[in-house]
């Protein structure tokens, strides 16, 4: 998956974004710019195997991404990519449809977002529509664009009581995808390990991918069961999800990765 074996999938988080609730008017598109840039520049220098682009800045999250959310993303990460050669994604909190068509704009070869199931969430009530999403990529010539589905949502609760496992089956038969992502219930905080270890169980054959809290004490840890991480936070200044990336981190974390994978 994305060109090696157990891959680091490191975020690069956008600040608040035109018309969120924290946005820096004073700043601007150019602080917007810089940040990301900055950011992603550290992550590829420090040898990270992909990169993901988030508007993770951009609370209290909405179902439906505002125009200038795909616009303001479209245009930064096209700059910031069209000499990258790193593998890289992207994620509209929380929007299938706007981060396929992000996915198409800046030739991105994969989304990370929650496609199915219904959820009580700090968004309200969250209802998905799997079948509409994937229609809709298949209207924009996005077939190629690898689907990486969060099955249990970060900042909510689930309607579906069945085991995250068969879940987890469910999706991949049902709804098409071509990853599988376990979080815990935030931001910065882990899935349980034998949570992880279930799903990978029920999918032999399908990759599944470490997506919340995993840190450099536990990297080694979790490759051991899961097929690729998504890692943000302990990446970061202090540790903290919203400051800027840590060259020392990153480095750490890698060397911390590769102790396992090599």
């Amino acid at each position: 998956m994305l060109g090696r074996e157990k891959p680091v999938i490191a975020m690069a988080h956008f600040p608040p974004l035109p018309g969120s609730p924290l946005y820096d008017r004073d700043g601007g598109l150019a602080k917007i710019r810089r940040h990301v840039a900055d950011d992603l520049a550290v992550l590829v220098d420090c040898g990270v195997d992909a990169v993901l682009f988030c508007n993770e800045g951009d609370r209290p999250y909405t179902t439906r991404a505002d125009p200038a959310t795909l616009a303001v993303m479209a245009s930064v990460v096209g700059r910031l990519t069209a000499d990258l050669r790193l593998p890289f994604g992207v994620d509209i909190l929380w929007d299938p449809k706007s981060a396929l068509a992000l996915a198409v704009a800046t030739g991105a070869g994969f989304v990370r977002e929650v496609f199915t199931g219904v959820y009580p969430s700090d968004m309200g009530l969250w209802d998905t529509s799997c079948g509409e999403s994937l229609r809709y990529r298949r209207q924009i010539d996005a077939a190629g664009v690898r689907l990486f589905f969060n099955i249990n949502a970060e900042f909510a609760g689930s309607f579906d009581r069945r085991p995250l496992p068969d879940v987890a089956r469910s999706v991949v038969f049902s709804s098409l995808a071509d990853a599988v992502c376990v979080s815990g219930p935030m931001t910065g905080e882990p899935a349980a390990l034998t949570e992880l270890t279930a799903v990978k169980k029920a999918l032999p054959d399908v990759p599944v991918i470490a997506n919340t809290g995993i840190r450099e004490e536990t990297v080694a840890a979790v490759l051991e069961i899961a097929d690729a991480v998504i890692v943000g936070t302990a990446l970061k200044v202090d540790g903290r999800t919203f400051n800027p990336v840590d060259a020392a981190r990153v480095r750490r974390f890698m060397r911390a990765a590769r102790g396992r994978t090599r």
